[in-house]
């Protein structure tokens, strides 16, 4: 890797040749049952030492190259579904500029035609809260073309501080996921208005809420006291599964 945090081109081709990926499975329980809701499915990379590399760095650099960012992407929902436990709902999270970036017609999209041709469960595709107004159009196109097809979507990272609300994509999604820094600040008593807000808002026009990040006791019993229907991560077991 490179000063920047980007990987170096070769350490990129070796990657994408060697095929150097793994899964991981974290569960999403449900608060009113203790059961396991879904799984969400999550990309892990690996450098030729076995190393793991951090897939926000992956994808960053993927993003120079509209094809290989394609590629890596298609090739990684493809394991993530292979694999993934059966008989559960599945949440998967997809680049809009993966998705837009094979070039083929609406009703042929390759990542389309994988999730309608999977029939283990019901997929739940995981859209990217983010800063960027041309991301959220390409998410309004997403979801429409999701939703005709009949496949739920989520909107991921809401409340990072370095996203942004589309007011538009969020209330065509079936769940809303609070990103782990609603976590951190649960003692700011402004953001916690905003929050419980948007909890109401989801919860009156029928959709779900899922809390990341919770990892303690005290983070399981803050979740409770926002009233979200599900809650995410390390407290809760995994499956791993690495194939580099």
């Amino acid at each position: 890797m490179d000063n920047n945090n980007a990987l170096t081109t070769s350490c990129l081709i070796e990657l994408i040749e060697k095929q150097r990926f793994g899964v991981e499975y974290q569960p999403i329980m449900s608060l009113q049952s203790n059961e396991i809701f879904a799984y969400e499915s999550l990309a892990r990379f690996y450098s030729n030492k076995n190393s793991p590399i951090r897939p926000d760095i992956v994808y960053s650099s993927l993003h120079q190259s509209p094809l290989s960012l394609f590629q890596v992407e298609y090739q990684q929902k493809k394991l993530q579904l292979a694999h993934a436990p059966k008989q559960v709902d599945i949440f998967v999270n997809l680049d809009q500029d993966s998705y837009f970036s094979s070039g083929t017609p609406e009703d042929e999209n390759p990542f389309l035609l994988l999730f309608k041709n999977y029939h283990h469960s019901t997929i739940v595709v995981e859209l990217i809260e983010n800063s960027e107004i041309n991301d959220a159009i390409m998410s309004l196109a997403m979801i429409d073309t999701l939703a005709k097809n009949d496949i739920a979507t989520a909107i991921d990272d809401v409340c990072n501080p370095h996203s942004m609300i589309s007011t538009a994509v969020i209330q065509l999604v079936e769940f809303i996921k609070l990103d782990k820094d609603v976590i951190v600040n649960k003692n700011n008593k402004n953001f916690l208005l905003l929050v419980k807000s948007l909890i109401d808002f989801a919860h009156n026009t029928g959709k779900k809420v899922i809390l990341e990040g919770v990892e303690t006791e005290e983070d399981l019993l803050f979740a409770k006291f926002i009233n979200v229907d599900f809650v995410q991560g390390f407290y809760y077991r995994e499956q791993f599964i690495n194939f580099n």
